[in-house]
């Protein structure tokens, strides 16, 4: 499922470089993640990279975008042309 980020958000930033498909962005007042981009690192990481470095634990698993892994690996796949993911991220 893609994540999103909760109004817990204190727009330090410290999400979006960590983003490998380049879902999040800011926002008005906080940071955003757009779920047709989010594979949750699938592909990339183990986990997620977003929630592990926010310092306020607002990056959390969205339930109303719940995916499979292997819809997530699809998105990872869109949004990297031409790589393989990386082994034991599936």
């Amino acid at each position: 499922m893609a994540y999103k980020i909760t109004e817990e958000c204190i727009s330090c930033g410290a999400c979006e470089p960590e983003c490998p498909n380049q879902s999040i962005s800011e926002g008005d007042s906080t940071y955003v993640i757009n779920p047709d981009k989010c594979a949750e690192c699938v592909g990339s990481y183990q986990s997620s990279k977003c929630s592990e470095v926010c310092p306020v634990d607002a990056c959390v698993p969205d339930p109303a975008h719940k995916e499979t892994k292997e819809q997530l690996l699809a998105k990872w796949r869109k949004a990297n042309p031409g790589k393989e993911p990386a082994s034991g991220t599936y």
